[in-house]
Parts: C-alpha cells; structure tokens; sequence
C-alpha cells in the first residue's frame, strides 16, 4: 500500500505541471504571435520573440521553484500581448516597440525593488485597468465572428471544437481549438500542394537593436506595464495566496522584469507571474502534500523550455494558415478574459461612467501624437473619474 502512494504522490505534481505549460503556451501563443507582428514585427522577428519568452519563462520559473520551494509559476503578460495587437506600428518602427518592451522590464523590476512605485501601481482604479483591458479586447474578440463571413469552412469547425470543449472540458478548449486549427492548416495545405521546408522549422533568435522613442513609451510602455501588472502580477500574487502561499514579491519582479529586458531585443514583450494558469500548480490537483507542489512548478519550468525547442516550428505552420484563421483562435483564447474585464469595469455604479469611458476610448483605435488608445483610456477614465464620480467614492478610494 505504501508504494503506490509514494508513486501517486510524485506524479502528481509532475503531471499539473506538464499540463500548467501546456495550457500556458497552447491557449495564447497566437495571441503572443498577432501582438508582436502587429507592432511591426516580421515574421522570423515575431518566432524569435516567442522563443525567447518561451525559453525565459521556463529558465525563470526553475529559479524561482528551487530557490523557495513553492510553485510559484510565470508567464508571458496575455493581456499585454492583446493590448500591443490592438496597437499601431509605432512612428520608429519595429526597433521602437522593442525599447518600449525593454522600458516595461525596467519598469516591472523597479516595481520590486521601490516600495512605493508598488503602492502606485495598487492605487490605479482597478476598474480603470481592466476597462481598458476589455476595450483593447474587444476588436480580438470579435474576429472570430467576423471571419465567419469570410471563411466559413475553416473557421466554423474550430469554433465547434471550442464551444464543445468548453463544455466538457474548459480549461482544454483553447488547446483543443488550437489543435483543430493545425488540422484544418494540414489539410489547406495539403489540397493547396503547399510543401514547408524541414530548415525552416528549427527555432531561431533574431536581435534588433531597440530605440527608445517618447511616444513608444508613452503609448506602448506604460499600458503595457500596467495592464501587466493589474492583470497578471498582483492576481498572479492573490492566486498563490489562496492556495496558501507567499509569493516571493521583489524576487518574482526582480526575475520577471531582468527577463522582459534580456529578451526584449530578440523580440519577447513581457514575462509575469502567472495568474490563472498558476491555480494548476498550486492547487490540489498537484497534490494533496502542500509541500510537494513546487515540484510542479519545476516541472513546468522544465516543459516550458521543451516547448521552445518546438516553438518554431508552430510558428511556421501558424504561419501558413490562412489569412483570419489564427486570429480566429487569439479571438476565441481572449473570451473568457475579456468577459471578465468587462464585469469588473462595470461592476461597481458609482464608476461606470468612467468604466464605459475607458472602455470606448480602448476600444476605438485612437492615436494622438502618435499615442495609442491604450494610454488614452487611461488618461480619460481618471479624467471623467475625478470630474463626475469623486464626490460619490469613499474617502479613502479619492
């Protein structure tokens, strides 16, 4: 009786943490890959910068698992990715964009280590954030239906798996989409004739020097950073503390934010701690010994790092597919997120003018000065907030 429960004990945790990378990578890659081409990545730019953020995660996440025995987990920032594929090309270009994702490294490691820069981030009107979140959003998730009545053929079958797998198995219906779209680019290909070079599928890293201009910063850096930290970071923090664990606060940000700068040259965006991804590895289902879970976490340090060796290849066929197919899938990926950003921007009546107002301006592709829409939101969210909503807030929420 002994040995089987020894036995059960170490494969669980091995198993939440094979199937915390899974689910991690599998059900927003795309999302990483349309974010990163739409602030003006080229394609091979694009496979580096998922590469990197694969590899970095994986590398930061076995640090972190063998330095405090917890399984504390990270990820690259899903919302952050959404929010750049909502964005312009910004005026200097790909090598711009790329200064900002190192700007939003330094800021997130300065996160850790100030105090009080910390506190500031806590301070912004949570409601704010993710009215934001949910207006940049909004465009992504709409492509699903949209592509309905351009490519019916290709995309109705993937949104079939997803409605199904929602259904019966929820946390697998992104994969299970992603997996249905391979089949449908397999057989597109196929009926096309269409060959794909073995040399092409080998992962690589392509360095751009990053340039660091004022309305990148301005446009791209600070959303970024902040819908980084209010929806993944101080949630990632919360989903540890639920399970009864302590996130290493200044050494998570201190890991997450030099990641975000070492592979923002070859392209990645941002890395965070994971939020929802983490109950996997923190949860029961990695094991009934508390104290055992961090060997999911490693675990899913470990996969993710294989995942990068595979990363490449992925890009490659994603690449073929055609046009609105993927962003079918980031569109059916962001659903759920975007579902719940828009409860919590209009959750609360005393601040749903400013909700709403936040929400349009996101929404609406705005660019001022060469600013994007993300940042403008924000500005007009605290703006209608203080002019019409102050006197109705608590006194210590003004």
């Amino acid at each position: 009786m002994h040995t089987p429960t020894v036995r059960t004990g170490v494969n669980e945790p091995v198993l939440a943490g094979i199937v915390t990378a899974l689910v991690g990578f599998t059900s927003s890659f795309a999302v990483v890959l349309a974010g990163l081409r739409a602030t003006g990545a080229t394609p091979e730019q694009a496979a580096s910068g998922l590469l990197a953020l694969t590899a970095v995660i994986g590398l930061g996440i076995v640090l972190l698992a063998l330095r405090y025995r917890i399984p504390v987990t990270l990820s690259w920032s899903t919302p952050g990715a959404a929010l750049l594929a909502g964005a312009a090309i910004p005026a200097g270009g790909w090598p711009a964009a790329v200064g900002a994702f190192m700007v939003t490294g330094v800021l997130i490691a300065l996160t850790g280590a100030i105090p009080w820069l910390g506190r500031l981030v806590a301070r912004i009107p949570q409601h704010l954030a993710q009215a934001m979140l949910a207006g940049v959003l909004l465009p992504l998730c709409l492509a699903p239906f949209q592509s309905i009545g351009t490519i019916p053929l290709l995309v109705l079958p993937v949104i079939l798996v997803w409605l199904v797998s929602s259904a019966i198995a929820p946390k697998w219906a992104v994969p299970l989409a992603l997996v249905a779209v391979l089949v449908v680019i397999g057989l597109q290909l196929t009926l096309d004739g269409t060959m794909i070079e073995a040399s092409s599928l080998a992962p690589s890293l392509a360095l751009t020097l990053p340039v660091l201009d004022p309305a990148a910063v301005i446009g791209i850096a600070l959303p970024l950073y902040v819908v980084t930290m209010a929806s993944q970071n101080l949630p990632g923090v919360a989903v540890l503390s639920s399970f009864g664990y302590r996130a290493p606060w200044r050494s998570a940000l201190a890991v997450t934010g030099v990641g975000t700068a070492a592979v923002a040259p070859f392209g990645g965006h941002a890395v965070n701690l994971a939020a929802l991804s983490a109950a996997l590895s923190a949860g029961e289902g990695a094991g009934a010994d508390r104290d055992r879970r961090w060997i999911a976490a490693l675990t899913a340090g470990i996969t993710y790092l294989v995942l990068a060796g595979v990363s490449g290849a992925l890009v490659v066929v994603v690449g073929a597919a055609p046009a609105g197919l993927v962003e079918a899938v980031a569109g059916l990926a962001l659903i759920g997120t975007m579902a719940t950003a828009v409860t919590s921007s209009f959750s609360e009546a005393t601040g749903r003018m400013s909700g709403a107002v936040t929400f349009l301006l996101a929404a609406s592709g705005l660019s001022v000065l060469g600013i994007g829409g993300a940042f403008w939101a924000l500005v007009g969210g605290l703006v209608v907030r203080a002019a019409l909503e102050r006197n109705a807030l608590p006194a210590r929420n003004r």
